[in-house]
């Protein structure tokens, strides 16, 4: 081979090394420029996911609090809030009850195999349906709610009912409803009087002019000289098919009942209502079981104020109204709706309420 044939492959062949060193380090500048590149798009990636989760925290913290900022910024507004949306679970918990209640009487045909307190939510739910229809109707029509909701807030008594109430408001508007019942006391035991004349000379007028002297001179008979008198009640002239419209008016009104047109058959209802309570507490074990809130509303429904009264007290009071339950059937409802004049009338209590 000659010189210059090698001297020209020497050449190409160091032409060929240069120009790989140059791809490599061109390959190598590229692989760290990929690899920082890499590098800071990692560094991004993480720097932006914390501060997604920075905001996606902060926004959860937010949420969770947001009730103590508009309380903060609204107290009244989130009062309102409270208290018509667990009202409004309560109603209508006890609503369903209620309707159940008034299947499963459909189908046993009786009230016998109830408990005290379903009697009492079946005595107790017409007058609050009734009483929250007006708020529940109107709230329905567009923009309605932002009218009669403030308003029922103002007027809680007479626009809602029990359900949305506080306790202090349950205490409070009992106490007035009472108080507005233990009125109509006075004309009823007027009533009462006024019949004593029309009854034929017999041992039992005497007792029953001895009931009637007890309680004008501010004491009250015992349950057996009530019961003695039984039979002025399921004849003339004090069954309920016997009392003078006035007199039936004046006795729904101390029962806390509206004034009607068909007013013996509510008051016979009313009588039912409460003699099936009075057997249910009696085959539920009697009032020696029942707790002290049961005691002041088993009291309260028939009459009788017992703010300040012990739980014995109590007892004793119920004791008396069931000796005479126990002892009547149909034929004496008026007897057992005129009881909170015998029982109750001359207590302290109801007077302090009244004077």
């Amino acid at each position: 081979m000659s010189v210059h044939k090698i001297v020209t492959v020497s050449r190409f062949i160091l032409q060929c090394n240069r120009s790989s060193i140059i791809v490599n380090a061109e390959c190598n500048a590229y692989r760290y420029k990929t690899n920082e590149r890499l590098k800071h798009t990692k560094a991004f990636k993480n720097e932006k996911e914390k501060i997604r989760t920075y905001i996606v925290h902060r926004y959860i913290d937010y949420v969770k609090n947001y009730t103590k900022v508009i309380e903060n910024r609204f107290p009244a507004a989130m009062h309102m809030y409270r208290v018509f949306s667990v009202g409004i679970k309560d109603f209508l918990r006890d609503l369903k009850t209620y309707i159940s209640l008034r299947l499963k009487i459909t189908k046993d045909r009786g009230f016998s195999n109830m408990s005290r307190q379903e009697l009492e939510l079946f005595q107790k739910m017409p007058s609050d349906m009734w009483r929250i229809a007006p708020v529940l109707i109107l709230s329905a029509i567009p923009f309605g709610n932002y009218i009669i909701f403030p308003l029922a807030f103002l007027k809680p008594k007479t626009l809602l009912c029990s359900h949305f109430w506080s306790i202090q408001q349950r205490a409070e508007f009992s106490i007035q409803d009472l108080k507005e019942r233990l009125r109509s006391n006075r004309p009823v035991l007027r009533a009462l009087q006024a019949k004593l004349d029309i009854i034929p000379d017999s041992d039992i007028k005497e007792k029953w002019r001895r009931v009637l002297a007890l309680l004008g001179s501010g004491v009250h008979p015992t349950p057996m000289e009530v019961l003695a008198c039984k039979d002025l009640f399921t004849t003339e002239p004090y069954h309920l098919g016997s009392l003078s419209y006035a007199h039936m008016g004046y006795l729904l009104k101390m029962h806390g009942l509206r004034r009607s047109i068909f007013r013996t058959k509510k008051l016979k209802y009313r009588a039912f209502l409460l003699l099936e309570m009075d057997k249910a507490i009696i085959r539920e074990g009697g009032i020696e079981i029942l707790n002290t809130e049961t005691l002041r509303n088993a009291c309260q429904i028939r009459g009788l104020n017992s703010r300040n009264l012990s739980n014995q007290e109590m007892k004793d009071w119920l004791q008396k109204w069931l000796s005479i339950s126990e002892n009547i059937d149909g034929s004496a409802y008026s007897l057992l709706l005129h009881c909170p004049i015998f029982f109750a009338y001359n207590h302290p209590q109801n007077w302090v309420l009244i004077y």
